[in-house]
């Protein structure tokens, strides 16, 4: 099967060879160049410098075996590997394929130039059959960049990067397959483009299936319009989580753009659904109270996206919100504000996209029936103030719509009628949203919730009778100054969602209504 390319080249008399792979730093992709030297003698049979982590160092024995067990010859010499740059830290298996084929040119068995315009990308089993790796579609992106003109990348990855039509991606099977399509004794097909209008698109839960509860339909019709963080009070069963799960189904469709933004954060975490290359649908996430500060806000010794970075473009649900460790919880003050997460080792920083709606769902009382109508509470008023206060006011304040969740009763459970559907709440939400968008055209605002005190002061002025109410709220609910910009923005897309060019009384009622009671908290 081995076929000596130095009859064919024979002024290459340096066993020396590059073939361009890739890491993924944080979220984006970095060149790597991979270059193999051949040198006489057999102890360390093969040396990888370059910064590289231990899932590195141990292609050593992978590639070896894939080589032999391929068919093809392993040079019976020292193999040096360097991996440049050697200051960017380099993890994971998908350096297998590229130092194989590294291998391969340098031993003569390969032409010198035939990856010369490529980005090579892959893990290879024992068997020579190479495997799906993580962070395809970055590395797909970062190739495009840096004008390659084609990718080989594992086949069971390549719908990831054929998103692009202008790079030409290559799926490979396995290291013999690629072997003679490189020497032009068997060609392998491309990847087909990726046809975006083709991709499934998730089930979502639809609002008419949720019986009663139309004032918390309003809230949460109102929190997507405008991107608001929203908390749902209410005993077990009530119903919260479902409508939770529901609220992805009436926000505002994703743009190509979006979607390739969040697809990126996935590929990196490897937590693409199987089959779907590209994500369409809102990202939902809804981690367990027991998860830790890492899983939440991403770490490792080299940071991988938390869940607050997977929510990035959708909603981040936090069931039993005061379950939650403080620390864990006190971690979200600052994503919420900055829509970015700084996560800080010794090796270096990395920031992850945090750009999320937050929805948290919690009991009154550690038995869940504090204020029920029908079902008395078990718990000392000294536990109940207690459970409540875990969450703390900082936190409460970034929450823009407080709503009570009460039990449904028996007729309305039982009532066939089925609730307006999500597909007409969500073309009422994306109305709301083209008037932000093109009120906020020109900067980097895309909703109401991120309105700096600047914008708050141009587009959300009040008439006399808003601003004697206004007074007024200030006073009895005890509300902070950040309060009081978050009712206002909450107004302005109440006044978006009705067709209203300003905030009347009526909007801001509403907006009030959302406050949480001074007693509770």
């Amino acid at each position: 099967m081995r076929f000596d390319f130095s009859l064919l080249f024979p002024y290459t008399k340096a066993m020396l060879a590059k073939v361009n792979a890739c890491a993924v730093i944080g979220l984006e992709g970095v060149i790597v160049d991979v270059e193999v030297d051949l040198t006489p003698g057999i102890k360390p049979p093969i040396i990888i410098v370059g910064l590289p982590d231990a899932s590195v160092q141990e292609s050593r024995e992978r590639v070896q075996s894939a080589i032999r067990n391929t068919g093809l010859e392993y040079p019976r010499k020292r193999v040096r590997v360097n991996l440049a740059p050697a200051t960017v830290r380099k993890e994971g298996s998908a350096y297998d394929l590229p130092i194989a084929l590294g291998i391969l040119i340098a031993n003569r068995q390969l032409p010198p130039a035939c990856l010369q315009d490529a980005l090579v990308m892959g893990e290879l089993s024992l068997d020579g059959s190479v495997r799906h790796i993580r962070g395809v579609l970055p590395m797909a992106a970062v190739a495009r960049g840096e004008g390659f003109k084609r990718v080989y990348v594992p086949a069971e990855d390549a719908p990831e990067a054929a998103i692009f039509p202008d790079l030409e991606v290559i799926p490979v099977n396995s290291l013999a397959e690629l072997y003679q399509h490189l020497i032009g004794q068997v060609v392998i097909t491309p990847q087909p483009v990726l046809e975006v209008e083709q991709v499934e698109t998730l089930v979502q839960t639809d609002f008419r299936e949720i019986k009663g509860q139309e004032h918390v339909k309003r809230a949460l019709e109102v929190a997507a319009a405008g991107a608001h963080n929203l908390l749902m009070i209410g005993p077990p069963g009530a119903g919260k989580t479902l409508m939770a799960r529901a609220l992805p189904s009436i926000l505002p469709s994703m743009s190509l753009e979006e979607s390739l933004d969040v697809t990126r954060i996935y590929s990196v975490a490897d937590a693409l659904p199987a089959g779907i290359p590209l994500l369409k649908s809102r990202p939902f996430r809804a981690p367990h109270h027991t998860i830790s500060h890492a899983g939440l806000v991403g770490g490792g010794n080299w940071p991988h996206p938390g869940e607050i970075s997977l929510a990035h473009r959708g909603v981040l649900f936090l069931d039993e919100f005061p379950e939650f460790g403080s620390r864990t919880l006190e971690v979200l003050r600052q994503p919420l504000e900055d829509k970015i997460i700084t996560i800080s080792r010794a090796q270096g920083t990395l920031t992850f996209p945090a750009n999320f709606q937050l929805l948290a769902a919690m009991n009154p009382c550690p038995c869940g029936y504090y204020g029920d109508a029908t079902r008395a509470c078990t718990c000392a008023p000294g536990i109940v103030t207690k459970y409540q206060r875990r969450i703390s006011g900082p936190l409460m304040d970034r929450i823009d719509i407080h709503v009570e969740v009460p039990r449904v009763d028996y007729e309305k459970l039982s009532d066939a009628r089925l609730g307006e559907p999500s597909s007409t709440l969500r073309a009422r939400v994306e109305t709301a949203r083209r008037i932000q968008r093109e009120r906020f055209a020109g900067t980097t605002l895309t909703s109401n919730a991120d309105m700096h005190p600047a914008q708050v002061r141009q587009y959300c002025t009040l008439d006399d009778a808003s601003r004697n109410l206004m007074r007024a709220a200030m006073n009895q609910l005890q509300l902070s100054a950040r309060a009081y910009h978050r009712i206002l923005k909450l107004a302005r897309t109440i006044a978006d969602l009705a067709g209203s060019p300003s905030i009347t009384t009526t909007h801001l009622a509403e907006a009030l209504q959302y406050r949480p009671r001074v007693s509770d908290f």
